[in-house]
């Protein structure tokens, strides 16, 4: 099975997509990249749970800075490492981003 090459400059926005914010600047500056948009779709999702998850000293901050940094990783090893318990949600979110903001 064939895998398409990862450049060096998609894994950087790809693990650039999971520092909060940066989701909807990936998003907005490179949509029409399918690895890029994978990983800006996470990051956008994770940005938006950080938000409650926040609220939970200590646990809340551990868990969004873990799966932030095991995200940034698998994105620099070019590899697509979907959030655990979401399923189709990121994808759904990154769409409607895109739509509702017209990025």
């Amino acid at each position: 099975m064939p895998t398409e090459k990862i450049s060096q400059e998609q894994k950087i926005w790809g693990a650039v997509s999971y520092l909060w914010v940066f989701s909807i600047v990936a998003l907005a500056s490179r949509k029409k990249d399918e690895y890029i948009r994978f990983h800006a779709n996470q990051g956008a999702f994770l940005f938006v749970a950080s938000i409650p998850l926040m609220f939970i000293p200590m646990l809340g901050w551990l868990l969004v800075g873990i799966i932030a940094i095991v995200g940034i990783i698998n994105a620099l090893q070019g590899e697509k490492w979907e959030l655990p318990l979401v399923g189709e949600m990121p994808k759904q979110l990154g769409d409607w981003i895109i739509k509702t903001i017209k990025l």
